[in-house]
C-alpha cells in the first residue's frame, strides 16, 4: 500500500487546495465586501444591484460558474489570467480561472454574513457618524464596517470552511488538486479505495478543523459587549 501512495503526489495536491482556498477567500472577501455596501447604500440601484448579484449567484450551481469562468471566459471569449508564453500557461490559467470562480461565487456568502454582522451594529452608531459631518463612505469604512467584521466572525468563518471543501469542484476547470488525486488513485487501485478515502477525508479534516476552531475562539473574543 505505501507503494501505491508513493507514486502520488498527495503533499502537492493538498497545498494546491490551501492556495485555492487562501486566494479564493481574498476574493470573496474583497468582492464581498463591495457587494454589502451596495446592498446598504442610499442608492436604490446600488441595494437592487447587490441584491440581484446574491440571490443569482447564491442558487447557481458553483460547477456552472467554475465551467462559465473555464469554458466560457478562456474557451469562448479567450479570457486568460497567464502569459501564454510561460512553460505552465494551462495549469496557471486555470488555477486562476477556478479562482475567479469560487471568488465569485462565495462573495454573495460573505456579503449575506456582513449584512448579519451590520445588523448587529445599533442604529445610533450610524446616526452618531452623521451627527459629526461623516459621509456614507466615511461611516462605513470607519464605524459600521470594523464592528460588522467582529460581528460576522462565526459566519464568515463557516463560509470559510465551506470554500475549503468547495474547492474540489475546481476539478471541472481542470486543476488538479486533492480530490482529483484522489479520483485518480480510487481509479487505479480500487482495492484500497477505503484507506484512499480516509486519507484524504483526514486530510480535509486537519485543514477544515483548525478553521473551525480559530473562528469560535475570535468570534468569542472579539465579541462586542452590548
Amino acid at each position: 500500500m505505501v507503494d501505491v501512495f508513493s507514486q502520488y503526489d498527495v503533499l502537492g495536491a493538498f497545498w494546491v487546495t490551501l492556495q485555492l482556498t487562501f486566494w479564493s477567500a481574498i476574493g470573496s472577501l474583497v468582492i464581498g465586501t463591495i457587494i454589502v455596501v451596495m446592498r446598504i447604500s442610499p442608492a436604490k440601484s446600488l441595494q437592487w444591484a447587490g441584491a440581484t448579484y446574491v440571490n443569482l449567484l447564491r442558487n447557481t450551481p458553483l460547477t456552472l460558474i467554475i465551467l462559465g469562468a473555464s469554458v466560457g471566459l478562456w474557451g469562448q471569449l479567450g479570457v486568460v489570467l497567464a502569459r501564454t508564453d510561460s512553460g505552465d500557461f494551462m495549469a496557471t490559467n486555470s488555477f486562476r480561472l477556478a479562482v475567479l470562480g469560487l471568488s465569485l461565487y462565495h462573495a454573495a456568502f460573505v456579503a449575506e454574513a456582513l449584512r448579519s454582522g451590520v445588523n448587529t451594529v445599533p442604529a445610533g452608531q450610524a446616526e452618531a457618524a452623521r451627527s459629526i459631518g461623516l459621509g456614507f463612505g466615511q461611516a462605513m469604512g470607519l464605524v459600521i464596517l470594523p464592528q460588522a467584521f467582529r460581528g460576522a466572525i462565526a459566519p464568515l468563518g463557516n463560509t470559510l470552511i465551506a470554500l475549503t471543501k468547495n474547492t474540489t469542484v475546481a476539478q471541472a476547470a481542470g486543476v488538479v488538486q486533492a480530490s482529483t488525486v484522489m479520483y485518480t488513485m480510487i481509479e487505479f487501485n480500487s482495492n484500497y479505495l477505503v484507506a484512499i478515502f480516509f486519507l484524504f477525508a483526514i486530510g480535509f479534516v486537519a485543514i477544515v478543523l483548525p478553521m473551525g476552531l480559530l473562528s469560535t475562539y475570535l468570534s468569542e473574543k472579539l465579541r462586542v459587549a452590548r
